[in-house]
């Protein structure tokens, strides 16, 4: 037989007595606030990548240069897919074009003040509700 005083052996937040509602209302204040701040950021792309930046290429030339290593391993994978080195460069190619795009990734944020200020209230308020769900509820 369990040790604790609620019905069934049910036990909340963090085994204490009850904090279930006050966990559950919490996490939506939280994820409510999280959503405004993902609806609120722009994903754009451009300035000067890693690996064209590392070469000296600015954003006057042409970073088109980065696809010959994947157009080259592809052409020799068409012509003989048994040769290792072929698909090392294709790959090798495939991986210098991945790193070039996150590179250029920026992440703008534009929002009202007021919807920020909502949005750290949210996410303050969830925090705390549900750390505070964590504790024993007080006997009545």
């Amino acid at each position: 037989m369990s040790s604790d005083n609620s019905p069934r052996g049910f036990r909340g937040s963090g085994g204490t007595d009850g904090g279930v509602g006050l966990f559950a209302l919490g996490l939506g204040l939280t994820l409510i606030a999280l959503w405004l701040f993902l609806d609120s950021v722009q994903v754009t792309t451009g300035g000067m990548g890693w690996i064209s930046g590392a070469l000296g290429m600015g954003l006057t030339t042409s970073s088109g240069i980065v696809f010959v290593p994947f157009f080259l391993g592809v052409c020799a994978l068409f012509y003989d897919a048994k040769q290792d080195w072929a698909w090392w460069l294709t790959l090798g190619g495939l991986g210098v074009i991945v790193i070039e795009i996150i590179s250029r990734i920026q992440f703008l944020m534009t929002m009202k003040t007021s919807h920020f200020l909502l949005m750290v209230a949210l996410f303050a308020a969830g925090t705390g509700l549900m750390l505070r769900s964590y504790r024993p509820a007080s006997a009545k």
